[in-house]
């Protein structure tokens, strides 16, 4: 059985978190904004054709033997890349970008590209990191 004294105060917190069926159309506007005119799709296609991009010139340049020490752990199938680095490097890099670890131990970083990264947002971070892998 609920107590009444022990819940008096989930009304105001419920108030609180906006869970009022009257603030729904300030969290709604936002979607309606996103939905029309597939806002939501070009914004993910965006962020997608950024990672590939950063994907791809990377491996670009792996294949050609400019850099060394990138692994991909992952396909790249989204706005998401999962790679090791060598230690030490992602600190070095992170000093002017910002990306987190995935698996520390593996040395696995994340790379997340979004709708407002632009080519010259990918360009110079696969500048940053051509600094420190260069061969």
């Amino acid at each position: 059985m609920i107590n009444p004294d022990e819940v008096s105060g989930l009304a105001y917190l419920q108030k609180l978190n906006m869970q009022l069926a009257s603030k729904m159309r300030f969290l709604s506007v936002q979607f309606i904004s996103l939905l029309e005119g597939d806002l939501w799709r070009r914004s993910a296609g965006h962020a997608n054709a950024m990672a590939t991009r950063l994907r791809t010139a990377l491996q670009d340049r792996i294949d050609a033997g400019t850099i060394a020490g990138i692994g991909f752990t992952q396909q790249t199938q989204a706005n998401t890349i999962l790679a090791t680095l060598p230690a030490g490097v992602a600190d070095r890099v992170r000093q002017q970008y910002a990306f987190y670890d995935w698996n520390p131990g593996l040395g696995e970083v994340r790379w997340v590209c979004s709708f407002d990264t632009t080519e010259d947002d990918v360009d110079g971070f696969v500048a940053a990191l051509e600094t420190e892998l260069k061969v």
